[in-house]
Order: structure tokens, then sequence, then C-alpha cells
């Protein structure tokens, strides 16, 4: 343990040992008193010469967070008197991490805050620096989702990711597989989109040879091979009513039975959902069981999309980079750039972009031009292609049109909706049909 002020009360100090993760003790000014060697052998030894604060320490600003623009645990505990609990950036040997930081207040004989104890456990799921394995983001929006993983993670909790398509929302389903005790087992993904009746209870509960005609061999599903680890279910918003009655049930006994088998087995899986549709809305149309809704939406996770994390925009490039061309860089004009565009289809976009840049430019130095080059190739794809939304009018009025001209046969008729579908060349059906435009 080391004590960084003289006046410490070592009686405090000494409790830091008892904390399996880094700890400091803190007085109500934000002075570092003690620290014990767990922080020390992750954070390095602080300098007793400077009479520290945390916010120098951990951030190297000149005031306390929530003067600064971030929210203070500090402060927070002591307008609160209890624990407080928020996700920071520090600064470490390693360079800038995120910190789960929880702080603890201690109060003297006569009830008063005395001092306080900021428990420090560095997150692995995300990182402030390019990565090509985790999630990367260092703005407001993406540290609230960050914060939310690691507080759900170790938790056996059923979690729903909800986001735009291309928010990332494997790499966050993986975050929550990593954050939890079954980090060394499976991370099993089951793709919902286009899955049939058949196809779907085959991949997930697998099937015996000779189930079915052409089945020459047991399958293991999907459950089994999650055993113990982590079921991953991207676009479950795709999955028909009629399979979702299969999940619900899934989820409900916890149990199964691979197709041809008589022998129910248990499943052993931690549930995550994603999607990029409004569920709840879907409920509201009866295009979801309200039932499964509300299994699989225990902890509910929104992940930001590219255009409200910005300030991120130039890390993650970085970071795609390292995946698609370790030799490339982007100028300082280039990322700004990049921080301009709308993103409309997220991180896959960007992706997309720089793929596209990496091909196009001659040197290793990415620059604005060439990105603009990129962008300009898949606009120029784009005027080749019909107008959708043009196409869309075009059909609508096409509709109208035949609306209007069944609606005179109709007149002309006197109201015999047979004789009119008979003058039109279509059936009675097909008349009823067109005459309401669809």
């Amino acid at each position: 343990m080391q004590l960084i002020a003289r006046d410490t009360d070592h009686n405090a100090a000494r409790m830091l040992d008892g904390y399996d993760c880094p700890a400091i003790l803190m007085s109500a000014d934000y002075q570092v008193l003690a620290a014990n060697d767990l922080y020390t052998a992750t954070f390095g030894a602080i300098d007793p010469k400077r009479t520290p604060h945390c916010y120098q320490v951990s951030h190297g600003y000149d005031r306390p967070c929530d003067q600064a623009g971030e929210s203070c645990p500090l402060a927070a505990c002591k307008q609160s008197g209890a624990k407080e609990r928020v996700l920071h950036i520090h600064n470490t040997p390693r360079g800038r991490e995120h910190v789960d930081v929880e702080m603890l207040p201690i109060k003297g004989e006569q009830g008063q805050l005395k001092y306080f104890v900021e428990l420090l456990k560095p997150v692995q799921t995300a990182s402030v620096e390019a990565s090509a394995q985790k999630m990367v983001g260092a703005s407001a929006a993406f540290n609230k989702a960050v914060d939310l993983i690691n507080r759900v993670g170790p938790s056996e909790a059923s979690v729903l990711l909800l986001g735009e398509s291309g928010t990332g929302k494997e790499l966050a389903a993986r975050a929550v597989h990593d954050a939890s005790a079954r980090r060394d087992n499976p991370f099993v993904t089951v793709e919902c989109a286009g899955l049939t009746d058949s196809l779907f209870e085959s991949e997930l509960f697998g099937h015996l040879k000779g189930a079915f005609t052409g089945a020459s061999f047991r399958k293991q599903g999907l459950i089994e091979a999650a055993r113990g680890g982590t079921l991953f279910l991207d676009e479950v918003g795709d999955i028909p009513l009629p399979l979702q009655v299969k999940l619900l049930r899934l989820i409900e006994s916890g149990t199964y039975r691979p197709i041809g088998s008589v022998q129910v087995q248990m499943a052993d899986f931690r549930l995550v959902c994603a999607t990029h549709k409004n569920l709840k809305a879907m409920v509201s149309a009866g295009e979801f069981r309200q039932d499964l809704y509300y299994r699989i939406n225990v902890f509910p996770i929104c992940l930001p999309a590219l255009r409200e994390r910005t300030e991120d925009i130039p890390l993650l490039a970085r970071s795609l980079l390292q995946k698609l061309a370790p030799g490339h860089r982007l100028s300082r004009a280039a990322e700004h750039w990049l921080q301009s565009q709308a993103f409309a289809g997220n991180i896959r976009e960007l992706r997309n972009l720089l793929e596209r840049a990496c091909l196009l430019e001659t040197t290793d130095s990415i620059s604005p031009a060439t990105l603009t080059l990129a962008t300009e190739a898949d606009r120029a794809c784009e005027n080749h292609l019909p107008d959708s939304a043009r196409a869309k009018q075009e059909g609508d009025d096409l509709k109208s049109l035949q609306a209007r001209h069944l609606q005179q046969l109709l007149a002309e008729h006197h109201g015999d909706k047979q004789a009119a579908a008979r003058a039109a060349g279509i059936s009675l059906r097909t008349f009823y049909r067109k005459l309401k435009g669809v």
C-alpha cells in the first residue's frame, strides 16, 4: 500500500487492501491520500510530492471532472451520501483507457462524510485507442452504451441490442459475452433473417440421422453448440410469427428436442438479441409477439448512430484501416472530411468508403480528394439506377389511374361489378383489388 499524504488515517488506508481491484483513498477536496498495491500495479505509483488530486492523476485536468464537462462520482457521492458509479476514461501507463469507477463514502464517528474510497476496474471490452478487435470510441454516446454493457455483462440477464443497421450490434453482443462469466465458452450467432420454419428448427435444434428425407447424418443444433456460452440472435425482428412461438417456448422452458428425437434436452445459454426494427411498434401492429418481446427485452441497450458520435469517426477509421490496409493512414484533413459526412449506413458505410479509398489511393496517405473520388464513384453508379422514390411515385400514379378507369366502367355498367370486371378483362377479385388502388 502506498501512503501519499503524511497525515493519512492509517486505519482508513489499510481498508484498501481488502479490495480485489485497484483502489485509492480520497479526501472530500479530491486529494488522493493512499493507494493499494493493485492500483500501483495497474496505474503506476502516485508522486507524493505533487500532493495530487484525483482529477490530476486520472485525467490530467486542473479542476474536478464535473467542472470539465464530465460526471464526477465524488461530487455525486457527497451530494447523495451513497455509493455512486460512472464510466470514465483515465490516463494509464498503457495510454487512455475506459475505467469503471465506483465511489464509496466513509463516514466519521459523528456521521459526517470523512473519506471516500474509489474502486477502479479497467474495462476490457472497449478501447480509446485504435483496435481491430474491440469496440472503439470515446464520445459520450458511445461511453453510455459501453457503461450499460459493462453493467449487464456479469449478469445472466437477456440483452436486447437496438440500433440502426451498421452500428456494430454484433461487436456489442460479443462485448456482452466477453464481460460475462461465460467468456471462455462459445459465442454462437444465429442469422434470423430469411429463416423458414423447417430451417429454423434444424439450425437451432439440430436433427437426428433419418429424421426426415435427406437427413443422412446427425446435425448438431446451434443451441447445443452454444452450451455454456452465449446465443446471439441477430435481426430477431425478422423471425416470422409462427417461429416466434417456438423461440418463446425454448426461452420459457429452457428445453428443446432435436428433430426426430423424443428426448428432451436442457439448454444452457445466455441470450443476446439484436434488431434494427422497432419491436414495440411491431407488437402494436401484431407483427411480433408481445410475450416474446418482454422475454427478450430484459435489458435494452441502444447503440448510437455514427452521426451521434462524430468525434469517434477518426478513431473508428484508424481501427478499420488496421484490418483493411495496415500500411495506409488518414491525413488530418481526411479525418475532418470524414467527420463532415452523414453516413446513413453508419460504420458499415464508413468501412466500405475506406476500402474503396485504399484501392484508389496511389500513396499510403489517404487524402480528402481520394475520399471524394470514392464517394463520387458510388454516386455515379446510383445515377444509372432508377430513383426508388420516383419509381414509387410513378407506381402510385399508375394505380390511381387504373382505379379511376375501373370506377368509370362501374358507372357505365350501373354498379354491376361483375359486368365492369368483364369489360375490363379481369377477374372480379382483381377488379376489387385494383379498384382500391392496391
